[in-house]
């Protein structure tokens, strides 16, 4: 499964690397390789760089929108827009050279459009981040 077929993101703003599992419904499993040349490790922190908690959250919600966007044939002409986390933990650091598993769970749907999910990643089995996700799929032309 190409990433670049399913989300709208692009470099530098790509948080998964490569899909590596899914039901095409209700789960999928992606991953991302952490660099040290990652943009935003030059200001978060010069000295002990750490990845933004932001963007770990980032990264779920875009495993999130591929597991939607998956089984889609009409997903060139929609979005997924991330509308809120509840329940997020920090569990650990991520540095360069981790590799994230990203694993996404579709918890509920209401009509086609507002999703809820329970999102985590994982470095070597360890949680660094979980939380639940909710978003909305809407038209491009809606914007």
């Amino acid at each position: 499964m190409d990433i670049h077929e399913i989300l709208p993101h692009r470099h530098p703003f790509l948080l998964v690397d490569r899909i590596l599992e899914t039901d095409g419904k209700t789960f999928m499993v992606g991953i991302k390789n952490v660099s040290i040349g990652e943009p935003f490790f030059q200001g978060h922190f010069p000295d002990h760089p750490v990845m933004p908690g932001a963007l770990l959250v980032e990264a779920m919600a875009q495993v999130g929108a591929a597991l939607l966007f998956c089984g889609s044939a009409d997903r060139k002409n929609q979005l997924v827009y991330f509308s809120g986390i509840d329940r997020c933990r920090f569990r650990k650091p991520v540095i360069p050279g981790d590799q994230l598993r990203i694993e996404v769970t579709l918890m509920r749907q209401r009509n086609r459009r507002y999703f809820k999910m329970k999102g985590r990643a994982l470095v070597d089995g360890d949680v660094a981040v979980e939380g639940e996700l909710s978003c909305s799929v809407v038209d491009r032309s809606d914007r």
